[in-house]
């Protein structure tokens, strides 16, 4: 490992760790007293100021030939290779003379498209957070690994310079796609790690001809499988965990010529509220070897999960082993049906609409739902937002490279497509309450159970969705939001509102052809 460590280019080395089992970060962790156990034997670690992504401060380093494919913007933002060397050597210069820990993963379950990652911290509980999130490979796995990227997480150095550097703070998280390289700065927060593999893969596989996807991802008794589409807060990892079908994965896949596969090995769910009776597959898989961020305790260790002062972004991260109902190939054949999950903050959208084929497109391409109070740096309370494809602040590539393929497999697979509404209800944000899970549920039920498909369908005015009349499990006004609002006027002046918002943000794709075709499919203001 010494030579490894020299190619890495760390100098003095005192100690390095690789690989460690759970057991021994476990100890590694209390022995550097980077957190504490909870009472029920759960690591929790607190990731400081930090407690979301800082996308501002996302770059990719622009030169060719990768820079001709990267979608640049404020999502995708330019920095020079002078730039990131310079950042790329002052991370090495944090991690040389320390201890550090080596994580090695694959993300990716298929053979044929998983990448091989190794993770270089000084920081035992993010070589644990790594270790839950992606493939562990075995002895053998790690005796020929041969590596595609790397990471340095160099958490406890920041760039004071950032300013005459032209960055937007100290903070830096920096990818060379030419060179295979990341570097972290600034920032605790793991999911940093996760999110920036996951933006390396929406990079490579489409160019491969393979859809990358922000979903999770369950399969039937039967082989049915199903994929939910959501940005962070919306229910994809709590819909997914089924006791009645197979997880496969919470957040990240692959679609190819074989089926869904998981890029990850581990699940990443949010905490606040969490309630054993509505979640208890997530509740459960809290327990040794999981991970708790950001949460509260008390002296004992016993973990209140309505407390969110710390941030409302509280998380746990667990292998995916912790779900006793998991698929352990991590992977299934091609889906028989996708949602979109909104968390729509204005109260407007109904809780379950089917889509035709146009309308899938431009509902996937729009991306609304509302970000959540704590997932992002500067966010305290949900937010309405547009995100193409449900996950463009890691979409490298411009968003219809996405949409055309996720309509070509539709196309070829006859994929039925539902919106379900995980949002608000009654009014908006504010006024209106959050839908139920147990709503929920009975929705995705029956999509999942085919039994939606016999309902008899009415037009949801303005946006042209076809929503049941009548749902098992569901309170027959929900199903239409008017219902809900006590004043119809104010309903119908918001809704109008959002069915704006809607048409100017899909303006942003009057350029391309796909984008003109499938604005036909949208609301009308």
């Amino acid at each position: 490992m010494v030579n490894e460590i020299e190619k890495l280019g760390l100098r003095d080395v005192k100690n390095v760790y690789y690989n460690l089992s759970y057991d021994e970060l476990f100890e590694h962790e209390k022995k550097n007293n980077e957190g504490k156990v909870s009472s029920n034997g759960t690591f929790m670690v607190d990731t400081g100021i930090f407690t979301g992504r800082s996308p501002k401060d996302k770059y990719f380093v622009k030169q060719d030939p990768s820079g001709k494919y990267i979608a640049w913007g404020k999502v995708n933002k330019p920095i020079s290779k002078e730039l990131f060397d310079k950042l790329l050597k002052k991370a090495k210069e944090q991690l040389s003379g320390k201890e550090i820990y080596v994580q090695d993963a694959f993300c990716g379950s298929s053979d044929k498209s998983k990448k091989s990652v190794r993770f270089v911290t000084e920081v035992a509980w993010q070589a644990h957070f790594v270790k839950n999130m992606f493939i562990r490979p075995n002895e053998v796995e790690l005796a020929k690994f041969k590596l595609d990227f790397v990471v340095y997480n160099a958490c406890k150095c920041s760039n004071e310079n950032y300013k005459e550097d032209g960055l937007n703070s100290e903070v830096f998280v920096i990818f060379n796609v030419e060179e295979n390289v990341a570097v972290i700065g600034g920032t605790w927060y793991g999911g940093e790690m996760k999110k920036g593999i996951f933006s390396m893969m929406n990079y490579w596989l489409p160019l491969e001809g393979k859809l990358s996807m922000h979903c999770s991802a369950n399969v039937g008794v039967n082989g049915d499988t199903a994929l939910f589409f959501g940005l962070s807060g919306t229910g994809k990892t709590t819909l997914s965990t089924d006791p009645h079908r197979k997880l496969i994965g919470d957040d990240e896949h692959g679609w190819d010529d074989d089926g869904v596969f998981n890029f990850e090995g581990g699940c990443y769910a949010k905490c606040i509220n969490l309630d054993p009776e509505s979640e208890p597959e997530i509740y459960g898989a809290i327990k040794r070897n999981a991970l708790l961020e950001n949460v509260v305790a008390d002296a004992n260790g016993t973990v209140d999960y309505k407390d969110g002062s710390k941030t409302e972004n509280t998380r746990v991260s667990y292998p995916i082993e912790h779900i006793e109902n998991h698929e352990p190939s991590l992977s299934a054949g091609h889906p028989e049906n996708i949602i979109f999950l909104t968390a729509d903050a204005f109260g407007v959208l109904p809780p379950v609409a089917k889509l035709t084929k146009e309308q899938a497109m431009y509902y996937f391409l729009s991306g609304y739902t509302a970000k959540v109070a704590g997932t992002e740096r500067g966010i305290t309370e949900p937010v309405a937002t547009f995100s193409a494809c449900f996950g463009e602040p890691f979409m490298p590539l411009h968003p219809t490279v996405y949409a055309k393929l996720l309509g070509e497999k539709i196309d070829k697979h006859n994929v039925n497509v539902y919106l379900v509404n995980t949002g608000w209800s009654g009014g908006a944000y504010g006024v209106g309450k959050r839908m139920s899970i147990k709503a929920t549920r009975a929705c995705i039920n029956a999509i999942l159970d085919g039994s939606i498909r016999e309902c008899e369908f009415e037009n949801f005015e303005k946006f042209n969705l076809a929503i049941p009349k009548e749902l098992a499990g569901v309170e027959t006004r929900l199903l239409n939001p008017i219902n809900t609002w006590e004043n119809k006027d104010e309903y119908i002046a918001m809704r109008d509102k959002l069915a704006a918002m809607f048409e100017a943000n899909f303006k942003r794709y009057e350029d391309v052809k796909e984008g003109v075709e499938y604005a036909k499919a949208g609301p009308k203001a």
